[in-house]
């Protein structure tokens, strides 16, 4: 079963999937899927990691999230902004593979027994790119919260910290 959890950045999307996630399991389970690409990101990630206690399972993985250990687990998935942004690289900015591989992702885990919260950015609220691959990446990015919210049983939309149902 797929929750979907969106919004804007620094918006509470990781904390309430985490908060959720909590609810239903004691040892749920994190995925992450970025690849550190900097100094600063580091110490987001490092920020990120102290935002979750012992009764985490961390779990690491840049493409591949339901080739995981993970059926009939309580998992959040975050997120799917960085999971893009891996498929994205691998396929040269190749909007149609990038979206064709997340979308088999998301089904395969649609189909795995369990609980995925799917954590996603909406980046397409704002000024347009000022380049073509930012552009790309834009539409990419709205296409896959699409395809995975249309999928999810929920869908919340985060503003300040609060959720907005979206799809119950």
């Amino acid at each position: 079963m797929i929750y979907f959890i969106t919004g804007g950045a620094r918006s509470g999307k990781s904390s309430y999937a985490q908060k959720e996630a909590l609810s239903l399991s004691d040892n749920p389970v994190y995925v992450a899927t970025a690849n550190v690409m900097d100094a600063e990101f580091e110490q987001r990630v490092t920020r990120h990691k102290a935002d979750r206690d012992e009764r985490w399972t961390a779990l690491e993985e840049p493409m591949h999230v339901s080739k995981l250990p993970i059926a009939d687990r309580v998992v959040v998935v975050d997120c799917v902004t960085l999971w893009l942004t891996n498929f994205f690289l691998k396929y040269e900015q190749d909007i149609h593979a990038s979206l064709d591989a997340l979308k088999k992702e998301i089904d395969e885990l649609d189909n795995h027994p369990g609980t995925f919260f799917i954590v996603s950015n909406e980046i397409g609220m704002g000024l347009h790119a000022d380049t073509e691959m930012g552009r790309k990446f834009v539409d990419l990015q709205g296409w896959a919260n699409q395809y995975i919210a249309a999928k999810a049983k929920k869908a919340v939309f985060m503003v300040a910290g609060i959720p907005v149902f979206v799809k119950s």
